[in-house]
């Protein structure tokens, strides 16, 4: 990998005008309510800087990703594990008049719904990082052929390994294992890592009176969902220093996410259904989410109010494996109505929150968001969490505690 980096950038660097941009992030979180013991709040730098190069029908990209955390400064015992520096994606891709071919390492964003994309699991998430966060997740090595229409397009994706996640350790907020509990990166899989897994997506728009944005997906390797396992259950169970690992398994996962536009309301549709390969813990299960959005334009001024509402339900159907709970799942049963305001402004400002509540472990979370530019290259924005968790099942919700935070992000764009 560092040859093909290095050949890859003093090929760009020789042979043509290379495109640089990226970001520099300060991210700050103050935690008014979390579990005792566990840092009051965290301060983050972040740094994006990407690479690109095309001449005729070919690209090249790059993109490299690290944050450093204050507390990794301090003396070891107040460690948060989560500075890092980490190679997201590298990638050439080659554009023909119908198709493309694509090799190398790189993020895809599959979904739909505002609140969560339950067909986003592609790529892992990066687990150092803020667990609200959509967008930080890690790129995977794959190759890939499409083929496209005029209204659609089929694309065959190899995916060549499944990648450890990473975990901060126990002081960091949103690390979910009690403190004797300590976390091991390396996955334990049923076939060995290096097992490709295979995927088949067909997406495209319908010409009809109404515009249906839609995609299928077939999957056929390991699956996105993961669970953990002690190295010695009985020490779980007495409270004593245990290790956890995660696990992956085998999994035929069949997908879709869907949009339709009628007049200013937006239906938004994604579902899963995953049949397992033999495996001890874990039994087929499937995931559904409906939503819609609609828009009231001009609702004061130029401004746009979206009225939101999504509903999540997530089964398993083998009694005797797994359960949602054990699985860490926290959409299982819940609905989320929201609003999202929209300034249509130059600066491109927006305001979303809303409320989540689970019908089945009586757990609330509400939310609000605040984005905006400033200027040409800065962007802020604000948010702020609460988490009232159950009060008789062990949710990951409840693990983490009753939560609230309030949070300050700063970024420069070049």
């Amino acid at each position: 990998m560092k040859i093909f980096l290095a050949l890859f950038i003093s090929f760009t660097f020789l042979f043509a005008e290379l495109e640089l941009s990226g970001h520099l992030d300060v991210d700050s979180q103050a935690y008014l309510i979390r579990a005792d013991a566990k840092h009051k709040n965290s301060f983050t730098l972040k740094q994006t800087l990407e690479f690109k190069y095309e001449k005729d029908d070919l690209t090249a990209f790059a993109k490299l990703y690290a944050q450093e955390d204050y507390y990794d400064f301090l003396s070891e015992d107040e460690h948060n594990e989560r500075t890092f520096a980490r190679l997201d994606e590298l990638f050439l891709k080659v554009d023909y008049e119908d198709d493309s071919i694509q090799a190398g390492k790189n993020i895809k964003f599959w979904g739909a719904l505002e609140l969560r994309n339950i067909v986003d699991g592609f790529n892992p998430k990066e687990f150092r990082d803020d667990m609200f966060s959509k967008t930080n997740k890690c790129g995977v090595w794959n190759a890939s052929y499409s083929h496209y229409t005029e209204s659609a397009e089929i694309t065959l994706i190899v995916k060549l390994n499944e990648p450890d996640q990473k975990m901060a350790s126990y002081p960091y907020v949103y690390y979910f294992f009690p403190e004797f509990v300590t976390y091991e990166d390396k996955l334990e899989s049923s076939h060995g890592v290096d097992r490709p897994s295979l995927y088949l997506l067909y997406s495209g728009t319908t010409e009809t009176e109404y515009a249906l944005d839609f995609a299928f997906i077939y999957e056929y390797g390991y699956d996105s969902q993961r669970y953990f396992t002690p190295d010695n259950p009985l020490n779980l169970a007495l409270g004593l220093p245990t290790e956890f690992r995660q696990n992956a398994y085998i999994a035929s996962k069949f997908m879709i996410y869907n949009t339709l536009v009628v007049d200013s309301t937006l239906i938004k549709l994604e579902a899963l259904y995953a049949k397992v390969d033999v495996d001890a813990a874990v039994g087929d299960y499937s995931h559904v989410a409906v939503g819609f959005e609609h828009t009231v334009e001009n609702f004061y001024k130029s401004a746009g109010l979206g009225l939101i509402g999504e509903y999540y339900n997530y089964r398993t159907y083998d009694g005797e494996k797994y359960s949602d709970l054990e699985l860490f799942e926290t959409m299982q049963n819940d609905l989320f109505l929201g609003l999202r305001y929209s300034f249509n402004d130059s600066d491109d400002a927006s305001i979303v929150g809303g409320v989540v509540a689970d019908f089945e472990y009586d757990e609330e979370v509400y939310y609000f968001k605040y984005d905006s530019r400033l200027g040409d290259s800065f962007r802020v924005g604000f948010d702020y969490y609460y988490i009232e968790p159950s009060k008789d099942e062990k949710t990951a919700y409840a693990l983490l505690g009753r939560h609230q935070r309030v949070a300050l992000n700063l970024a420069y764009y070049f």
